[in-house]
This record gives C-alpha cells, sequence and structure tokens, in this order.
C-alpha cells in the first residue's frame, strides 16, 4: 500500500518521520516544501500529483479552509483523481466540513476517513497517539496497521463528522485544564509562592492530571516550544463554540477559556505552545506599570 501524506507542521512532521522509522515509505506535499528537505523522501508537485502516485494519503493541516483547499482546491485530492483512494484527514476540523469532503469524495469513487488525533509531538515520536475515527468502517480495517505505527488506540465513532465533534469535546477540557493550570500558577506566584512548590502542590492535589504530566516542565521552565500551539487551540475553542449554538446548549466556560489564549494571541503568543498562556498571565500579572 503506497503512502502520501500532507501538512509537514509540529505534529505532522513528527507522525511522517515516526511512520519513516517506522519502515513506511512516504512520498510528501506540503505547502512550504523546504519543511520537507531534511525527510529525505520524494515531494510531490501538488496534492493532485501526489494522489496520482498513492493508495492512501494522511493529512494534517492548520484548520477546515485549508483542509478544503487541498482537498476540493485547484490542484487538489479531487482534481487528481479519488476513486479507489483513501483519504485519512487527520485534521481538527470544523464539524461541519467532513461530512461534505465525505460526500465529496464518497461521489467520485474514492473513500474519507475523518480522523482527528489526541495528543501532540512527544506521543506521536513515540507512537502513543490516539485517533478517533468516523466514516466507512471497512476502509479504517483496512488502512489500520498504518495507522497503528503512530497510534496507541483507534476509537471508531461512526459517520464522518462525529469523530471531529468528539474531538473538538475533548479539545475544551484540554484547553480549559492548561487555562486553569496557568491561571492557578500565575496567581500563587503573585500572593509569594514558589513555582516548583506550586506544581508539586497541585500534582498532589487538584491539579493532578495528563495534562500536568507532560507539560510540568514547560510550566516550570517557562519553555513554551511549540508542541501544540495557542493558535490552535484558539481555532479549536472557536470550532467548538459554533458545535455549541449548532446543538441548542450553552457553555458556562468555553468563552472564558477561549478568551484566555485570544488574549495570549494578541501578546505575540500564537505561534508558542499552548503552555504559553501561563506567560501571558505573568506578564499581565507582574506588568511593572502598576496592578492589572
Amino acid at each position: 500500500m503506497r503512502v502520501g501524506f500532507i501538512g509537514l507542521g509540529s505534529l505532522g512532521k513528527t507522525i511522517a518521520r515516526r511512520l519513516l522509522d517506522q519502515g513506511v515509505p512516504l512520498i510528501v506535499w506540503n505547502r512550504t516544501r523546504e519543511k520537507a528537505a531534511d525527510l529525505g523522501v520524494p515531494v510531490a508537485e501538488s496534492p493532485a500529483d501526489l494522489i496520482k502516485q498513492v493508495d492512501v494519503v494522511l493529512m494534517i493541516v492548520f484548520d477546515s479552509a485549508a483542509s478544503e483547499e487541498v482537498i476540493l482546491g485547484k490542484g487538489g485530492l479531487i482534481e487528481g483523481g479519488v476513486k479507489g483512494k483513501v483519504v485519512v484527514d487527520m485534521t481538527t476540523n470544523h464539524f461541519a466540513f467532513p461530512p461534505l469532503a465525505y460526500r465529496e469524495i464518497k461521489g467520485r469513487g474514492g473513500f474519507y476517513l475523518d480522523a482527528p488525533v489526541l495528543g501532540s509531538v512527544v506521543p506521536a515520536q513515540r507512537g502513543e497517539l490516539v485517533m478517533l475515527v468516523g466514516g466507512d468502517e471497512e476502509k479504517l480495517r483496512e488502512v489500520r496497521p498504518i495507522l497503528e505505527r503512530f497510534c496507541r488506540k483507534i476509537y471508531y465513532v461512526g459517520e464522518a463528522g462525529k469523530a471531529t465533534q468528539l474531538k473538538l469535546i475533548n479539545n475544551i477540557v484540554l484547553g480549559g485544564i492548561m487555562e486553569v493550570l496557568a491561571e492557578a500558577i500565575a496567581i500563587a506566584e503573585k500572593a509569594g509562592f514558589d513555582r516548583q512548590l506550586v506544581i508539586d502542590v497541585l500534582n498532589d492535589g487538584a491539579g493532578k492530571s495528563y495534562i500536568l504530566d507532560v507539560k510540568r516542565e514547560k510550566l516550570l521552565r517557562e519553555d513554551f516550544s511549540t508542541h501544540f500551539s495557542v493558535d490552535l487551540i484558539h481555532k479549536d475553542l472557536h470550532y467548538a463554540q459554533d458545535l455549541i449554538k449548532e446543538l441548542g446548549v450553552f457553555s458556562f466556560s468555553v468563552q472564558n477559556i477561549k478568551e484566555a489564549y485570544g488574549f495570549a494571541k494578541a501578546m505575540g503568543m500564537g505561534k508558542e505552545d499552548f503552555s504559553a498562556v501561563l506567560g501571558a498571565l505573568l506578564s499581565a500579572y507582574f506588568y511593572k506599570g502598576g496592578k492589572v
């Protein structure tokens, strides 16, 4: 089975490296061609060019606009011919996009799997991502051996769109836990507590969580090198707000959580890891001009 890969951002490139390390040959495409230079693999001229050379396309791009361009746009996958091909879209899309992509590809004899992943760079390096999949279950079974090279668990959740809905719900929790941890640490520092002590207490108390486990050193040392960016969590929370509205329900927290990351974006931290929300709060709390 010939495999193509589209999207060489922080997570995408890590997944691609993992597949190569696992002995899976790849042909890749990325909007910025230079990002593929150190992978040592063939680089397609366009998504259309790529899909002509492979059986399965794995893709993970920034948002639904980028997914739409790759799949439906000029030089996109559909233009290249999707008949008999499988497109595994790992992008965290707007929930309305996967059903559209599914119909467009299915109508041309191809197969689309709505397949966002849970986890970022470190789990991807270890082959420990979790994938949620919506679409044709039979096609999932066919491509599962490839996906298991970088995923420790794969959940089939139903029709295309359902996986993205569940990913957005997961990211409400992801963004919320990080934001609350950052607030707690920043407030504690303003009260005069040592950060190491605060993180230790939170880890032995109400803050104990997977997020604190994996982001502990970033929070302790203010190492905001990007694994999952502020821009991405802000985008996901915006999509989650649309989902909440579509369902006719409400949330007491999502708007406030999103605004915290919006604050970090406004301070120029959009490209940094989403743990940089701590840096944004510290900058505000300890602003030398006075109280905020």
